[in-house]
């Protein structure tokens, strides 16, 4: 027998997990050899008591194991491809080079002359990215009408294309580029004339969802994939969906779309090429080592069995790393934790301080480096750069990364620490690479797992520059009982799962919600075009199936479709029909999938939501979101948050304070408080809760309204201005004015036109609320200077001002259109009076007929106050992380009956905009009051509503059927 141990691994059960029976969930990668061994054996051992031991057998008689990979492409040894080749003159000069390097030489012919499907697999820094444009220039040159969709993981990466390709693609050849990300969404125009799109996947598979009714989806020639190896990754399910979905709109629209996928060297590259439908002359999967600089690998194993201590005892070989691989050449050292990124660079100062040299890492003047300094805002960053090194991760504020790229990128400090995410995202290479420990904390599962390999190989892919070094270097520390295991599979690559199962029921919805799926069959169908069908057929055992037979196969299949389509009608997404064949979407499961929401939220939604919650529970719903789950609580932030919960004005439970709902709850209650966050790595969880949070309310505000809840629809667009101006509602308005505090109110309190000659109608005083400010001040900026004179820098004033005199000041006047057989009013459109007169007036109630259809006309003004600058459409959100576009809520309701009749979204008011409400009268006859609330959907303090006082008459039988509203609605269709 053979005594070896071949993973080991210390975990933490809480108490918590034991008592809710929450399964634990292991995962490590073990050798499979020939002849099969008969048996595997897993221990389980207490490390406190006696005899507490559990042994688990894995038989391996039955396993079916997926067959042997093919070999990799062999790199041709060819003439290197001028760039002449491309023969247009302007996209010659878009490259600084003269000769396309080896790969790119090999598949230039496919890519550009051919338009079938290609999938690139070749190691970190061979150019894909210059594959990718050589397909784009495919399209500019063949299909010029249509659009090339460009699709990368991240956000970041999205950024670094439109960076370049604003300049590249769009000054240079005058085709216009669109950034369309979770941060960034351009108006349907835009994206109409866009011709390349630059997009992520999340956003990409919401927008195609709906490609029945959005040309622009129908107009894509080309989808380019980048990183398709991240199939195998959390939100892999995503990129299977999009490319399933594209190969589904082309079998209908029978216009092919060609896919394009660019991935690091794969294992399994076939089945993946096969899901794409690629032949033999679209598949280039080139072996690990043809990089274009070669690279040399140190692997170091470290003992002890904890984190934090194992880091720390990595630091002086990473210190001593740097000094024999790359004493004056950059290095990149890759750590997983914003913490950890600090307390190295610490101990790396602690180091340099011995050496006679202090300042070596640091390539530039000290005295120009202390202007730098200044600038920067993170403290612990302005100490690490006078030595040389940078930290860089996603916890520092916007500037101070740039000034770090910067430094970096241009030499001038040698050394840069980062966080694992960086390896994806900005491209710098670096002579030496160092990664530092292969685990990282998930906070879902609270315990330290490895990286993915694919991120690894990522990291070391970043070592070695074409442009200046001969060779790369890289130096991985690890933790002592994983050294076998990364020396065997850094050269091995890594075959590609698919992740599909966990996330079927969301993505069955959307395709139920959009029609694609009306029948348990056609679910049935969708699975069979997805990656995932692939390779359940090629290694049935990963995804817990006997055999491949025929039945088999259609058992399991079709059990996961009735499992995921019972947790859909749970979640009151999907109704199936009496035959228990057929599926009908309902409106929860089109709100789910028009929103991107997962289906239990939705769930929750429908059971939470009541016909008057108030704020408060709003807030709990929004928070208690299945989105929120994955916000990781790290160690020991259950007594920060339960540190927080003391200074802020709602109470949570006290036994949650390690629950990811609550540390949101909290988060959003400082972001309204203006509460001070406990350390810095608040403030990025704060703006990744509120990157959803607009979101997850549009979607609380369409089930609201769908019920026709009043109270709960005006609070949930309460709670949407709460979020983007980040205070509370019941706090005066004038606290959203910039540099404004509560000390500051007394100032607007006492002040009175008093002693000056009042202007007839000019405002009085005292000022409460921001429409009473902007009144007193008439568009002087003098005047509202001379409220806050002395308290208040002049500078701070005048930001105060810009906002104040930017905010949206709408008139209104409102017509009802529709028929009358009443021939005194027998033309069809009446006005509303919006000034309030006395309600013994008749005039103002106008008559209608009961049981009809009108349409509410609502016309927009907006009045401009003493702003003279250009308008943007953008509203004014200081605390909110990411652009938004201002826009308004129309809510018509019947007060007495906290009924709400009608919701209508409309977007920016540049100067005048119509919208229109349709309405049906009551059926009884009589008196009612309607109400018209406009609500922005961005500031607080702006909102308005009118009283519509309708005298319902009898509906006469030869009324004429409503040909006037259709018409109107008609009309209002084709606009």
């Amino acid at each position: 027998t053979n005594d070896h141990i071949y993973h080991s691994e210390y975990f933490i059960i809480q108490k918590k997990q034991v008592i809710t029976k929450e399964p634990q969930l292991l995962v490590f990668t073990i050798p499979i050899f020939e002849p099969l061994p008969s048996q595997y054996y897993i221990r389980a051992v207490s490390d406190r008591w006696l005899g507490a031991e559990a042994v688990c057998i894995i038989n391996f008689q039955h396993l079916i194991l997926p067959e042997r990979h093919p070999p990799h492409t062999e790199l041709l040894d060819l003439q290197p491809l001028p760039i002449t080749a491309l023969g247009h003159r302007e996209y010659e000069v878009l490259y600084k080079f003269t000769h396309f390097n080896p790969i790119q030489t090999q598949i230039f012919h496919t890519l550009y002359h051919t338009d079938c499907n290609v999938l690139l697999g070749a190691p970190t820094g061979s150019g894909k990215t210059v594959a990718a444009e050589l397909a784009i220039f495919r399209v500019f040159n063949k299909y010029p009408t249509s659009k090339a969709v460009y699709i990368a993981p991240l956000k970041a990466l999205v950024r670094e294309r439109i960076e370049d390709w604003k300049v590249r693609i769009e000054e240079k050849l005058g085709k216009k580029v669109v950034e369309l990300t979770g941060d960034v969404t351009p108006d349907m125009r835009a994206i109409a004339q866009a011709d390349l799109i630059v997009t992520t996947p999340e956003k990409w598979d919401g927008v195609s969802r709906s490609w029945q009714n959005r040309s622009y989806v129908q107009k894509v020639s080309i989808l380019i994939i980048d990183e398709i190896h991240l199939l195998g990754d959390e939100r892999g399910p995503v990129l299977e969906v999009i490319v399933s979905r594209t190969n589904f709109i082309s079998s209908h629209t029978e216009k092919p779309v060609r896919v394009v996928g660019l991935s690091t060297a794969l294992a399994n590259a076939r089945d993946l090429a096969d899901w794409l439908n690629i032949n033999q002359m679209g598949l280039f999967n080139f072996r690990p080592s043809v990089r274009p600089v070669p690279l040399e690998v140190h692997i170091q194993g470290f003992p002890g069995q904890h984190y934090c201590p194992r880091m720390a005892s990595m630091n002086k070989p990473a210190f001593q790393a740097i000094r024999s691989h790359s004493p004056a050449k950059p290095v990149l050292i890759f750590v997983s934790s914003r913490r950890q990124t600090r307390l190295t660079a610490l101990d790396l100062i602690a180091f340099l301080a011995t050496e006679d040299d202090p300042k070596q890492w640091l390539k530039m003047d000290e005295r120009e480096m202390n202007d730098i300094i200044v600038t920067v805002r993170d403290s612990n960053l302005k100490l690490t750069l006078a030595f040389g090194i940078g930290m860089h991760h996603a916890g520092l504020h916007e500037r101070d990364r740039k000034t770090v790229e910067e430094l970096f990128v241009n030499c001038k400090i040698q050394v840069l620490i980062a966080t694992s995410t960086l390896a994806w995202g900005v491209n710098f290479p670096a002579h030496l690479v160092i990664v530092k420990g292969t685990e990282y904390y998930d906070g879902k599962t609270r315990r330290y797992v490895d990286y993915p390999i694919t991120d690894v190989l990522q990291m070391m892919g970043r070592a070695g520059r074409p442009q200046f070094d001969d060779q790369g270097k890289a130096v991985i520390l690890v933790h002592d009982i994983k050294k076998d295991f990364y020396k065997k599979f850094l050269y091995e690559p890594f075959p590609v799962e698919s992740s599909l199962l966990e996330v079927l029921a969301d993505h069955l919805n959307a395709e139920i919600a959009a029609g694609t799926i009306t029948s348990k069959q056609d679910a049935m169908d969708y699975i069979t075009w997805t990656y995932f069908f692939r390779r359940l057929i090629m290694n049935p055992t990963y995804y817990n199936l006997d055999d491949v037979s025929h039945d088999t196969m259609n058992k399991y299949l079709s059990s996961l479709v009735e499992k995921s389509l019972f947790d859909l009608e749970c979640s009151y997404c999907i109704e199936i029909g009496e035959d228990n064949r057929s599926i009908e979407p309902l409106t929860y499961g089109r709100i789910a999938s028009y929103y991107y929401l997962k289906h239990p939220t939705i769930g929750m939604f429908k059971e939470q939501l009541k016909p008057e919650s108030n704020i408060e529970e709003l807030l709990l719903i929004l928070t208690n979101a299945d989105e929120y789950t994955d916000l990781p609580v790290r160690h020991n932030e259950d007594q920060m948050n339960s540190e927080l919960a003391k200074h802020l004005p709602i109470e949570v439970n006290p036994h949650s304070f390690d629950s990811s709902h609550t540390k949101t709850h909290l988060l959003l209650q400082a972001h309204f408080s203006h509460a001070m966050l406990p350390c810095p790595d608040y403030a990025t969880d704060t703006k990744t809760v509120l990157d959803q949070a607009i979101r997850i309310c549009q979607a609380m505000l369409d089930v609201a309204a769908h019920h026709g809840w009043l109270v709960t629809a005006l609070n949930i667009t309460s709670l949407v201005q709460m979020v983007v101006q980040g205070r509370w509602i019941h706090d005066s308005s004038l606290l959203t004015l910039p540099n404004i505090e509560l000390q500051h109110l007394y100032l607007f309190r006492k002040w009175s036109q008093g002693k000056r000659k009042s202007v007839h109608g000019g405002y009085q005083g005292p000022i409460e609320c921001l429409p009473e400010l902007m009144a007193a001040c008439d568009g002087k900026e003098n005047v509202f200077a001379s409220i806050l004179d002395g308290e208040l820098q002049t500078a701070h004033i005048s930001q105060a001002w810009n906002f104040l005199c930017r905010l949206p000041v709408l008139n209104i006047s409102l017509s009802i259109k529709g028929c009358w057989d009443d021939p005194v009013q027998s033309e069809n459109e009446v006005p509303v009076p919006t000034l309030t007169t006395d309600s013994r007036d008749d005039r103002r109630w106008i008559k209608l007929h009961a049981d009809q259809e009108y349409v509410l006309q609502i016309k927009l003004q907006r009045t401009q106050m003493g702003y003279q600058g250009k308008q943007d459409s953008k509203a004014m959100a200081p605390r909110f992380p990411k652009v938004k576009d201002e826009g308004w809520f129309l809510i018509l309701g019947e007060v007495d009956k906290k009924e709400l009749i009608a919701l209508k979204r409309t977007g920016y008011v540049r100067n005048r905009n119509t919208v229109s409400v349709a309405f049906f009268t009551p059926e009884t006859p009589g008196k009612c009051i309607y109400t018209l609330y406009l609500m922005s959907d961005s500031y607080l303090g702006m909102d308005q509503q009118y009283d519509i006082y309708l005298n319902i008459i009898p509906a006469t039988p030869s009324a004429p059927v409503t040909s006037e509203v259709s018409d109107a609605m008609s009309h209002l269709a084709l606009k």
